[in-house]
């Protein structure tokens, strides 16, 4: 049994917060894969399916953030399931919006949902870390992540939350790079070009202007005029 765990607030007043971003996503996948209707279960709400060949446990706590880990400890230990079963979808100040990035073990960043996670069931279990951006400043945090994600922001959140479904199944099964490719095909897709250029239009071949003929040489001089002279006159001139 693989337990995915998306982290938020419960109530309609958090639905669109940043820090909601991991309910999103469960209920992206849920709807998308045909999962069992939500049920009020493990101090959370949860739906039972497939992904896969996997047997999968979609839950979100509603323990409300700071206390996520007492819904995940207690769906744990209800399936006698390890750590490494649990997969966490959180939202990420460190990371861009729509930035996506799969962490197995280490420490919870000052995450409170992550926190609390640590607490209950230890470290070793894995995180998707959704990217919603940074304020800025530390002092902001807070009060940012609380906020609603704003309309400019619809399309590239839903192109994450297309990606995270479509690669569930593989998350599912342990394959973080194949699961990573189907949130890129989303977010970023290859174009739709092959990179080659087409052909290159033919260009209208220059004809040659037929050679004008060239009109016959003349001589600079004139052609001689029939001599009428006699004989003895011819012998008179050449001696002048």
């Amino acid at each position: 049994m693989r337990l995915i765990v998306g982290l938020g607030n419960p109530g309609a007043k958090y639905a669109r917060n940043r820090h909601n971003i991991g309910f999103m996503a469960l209920d992206r996948i849920a709807s998308d894969h045909g999962f069992a209707p939500w049920k009020a279960k493990f101090q959370g709400q949860a739906a039972e399916g497939r992904l896969g060949r996997e047997k999968v446990l979609l839950l979100k706590p509603e323990t409300y953030m700071n206390n996520s880990g007492q819904s995940v400890g207690a769906a744990l230990r209800f399936y006698k399931a390890e750590p490494d079963d649990v997969i966490v979808l959180h939202d990420e100040i460190d990371l861009a919006p729509a930035k996506v990035k799969v962490k197995h073990g280490g420490g919870h960043a000052g995450h409170n949902g992550l926190r609390s996670i640590h607490a209950h069931i230890g470290d070793s279990y894995a995180r998707v870390r959704l990217g919603v951006g940074h304020p800025g400043r530390k002092e902001l945090v807070p009060g940012y992540v609380l906020k609603d994600f704003p309309k400019a922001d619809d399309d590239w959140l839903d192109l994450v939350l297309r990606g995270v479904s479509d690669g569930a199944p593989s998350l599912a099964d342990g394959d973080d790079a194949r699961f990573l490719n189907a949130v890129a095909m989303q977010v970023n897709p290859p174009r739709s070009g092959t990179g080659t250029k087409g052909p290159a239009k033919d260009k209208p071949q220059q004809t040659t202007k037929p050679a004008t003929p060239k009109a016959p040489e003349t001589s600079t001089k004139e052609a001689a005029a029939p001599d009428n002279r006699s004989a003895l006159q011819r012998l008179a001139d050449k001696f002048r």
